[in-house]
């Protein structure tokens, strides 16, 4: 078995942690973390997931809540199926980051939600369960 970076070691257990029905940004994920500022290393650690690792990659969309795969690839269209059929709506390209973020107030946890100015999660107990 291939040895992987603890760093992505984390990073697919913080994506583990994104509920079914709800997405995260990058940025959340590395918050999660303690990789602050590093998002596009998430975005790595997700490209380098084994075949068949379970790890819900495409609950991991940017932060203006579109998918950031290439639009009209198979790539871009198989995240976007995923994630319909977990019943995430998109509108004119993007997600409600506030309805389906993890942690959002349809969530129903927003009370104990920890935000900063960005709007990350910053509290670890939010994406994790």
């Amino acid at each position: 078995m291939k040895n992987y970076p603890d760093l992505y070691l984390r990073i697919w257990k913080a994506v583990k942690g994104v509920r079914k029905g709800r997405v995260a940004t990058y940025g959340q994920i590395a918050d999660v973390c303690d990789l602050r500022g590093h998002a596009r290393l998430v975005g790595y650690a997700l490209h380098n997931l084994p075949p068949d690792s379970g790890v819900p990659w495409h609950r991991i969309v940017n932060s203006k809540g579109m998918i950031s795969l290439r639009a009209h690839t198979s790539g871009h269209e198989r995240q976007k199926h995923l994630l319909e059929q977990e019943g995430i709506v998109f509108k004119n390209g993007k997600i409600d980051l506030a309805k389906y973020g993890a942690g959002s107030r349809s969530e129903g946890n927003s009370h104990k939600a920890h935000r900063a100015k960005s709007g990350r999660i910053v509290k670890q107990d939010k994406i994790l369960k």
